[in-house]
């Protein structure tokens, strides 16, 4: 059995890397406006509640954010790499893989 994932060829998996770390970078920037903004929005509301308030805010907000965008990001990373295809063919060989 060959090996044929679309990360042997190193152009392709440097570029589809790439792609990645970049929405990444952005999503990292868009997440910090989001949190930045959040806490403006509830300390204009609530006043000086407690740090431990604000801080629980701030790093549920950003995992959170950040945590969808990484699997969004792993999504595009399987779709432009060729997986996704190759899993939708079905095995290459004639071999019954139902035992």
């Amino acid at each position: 059995m060959t090996d044929r994932s679309p990360f042997s060829d190193t152009a392709t998996a440097a570029a589809a890397w790439a792609r990645f770390r970049r929405i990444m970078r952005w999503m990292f920037l868009v997440t910090m406006t989001t949190v930045i903004g959040a806490l403006s929005v509830l300390y204009k509301q609530e006043g000086m509640v407690s740090p431990h308030f604000y801080i629980a805010v701030a790093i549920g907000v950003s995992f959170a954010m950040l945590l969808m965008s990484a699997l969004m990001g792993l999504v595009f990373l399987s779709s432009a790499s060729g997986h996704d295809e190759e899993v939708s063919e079905g095995p290459k060989d004639d071999q019954d893989l139902s035992r």
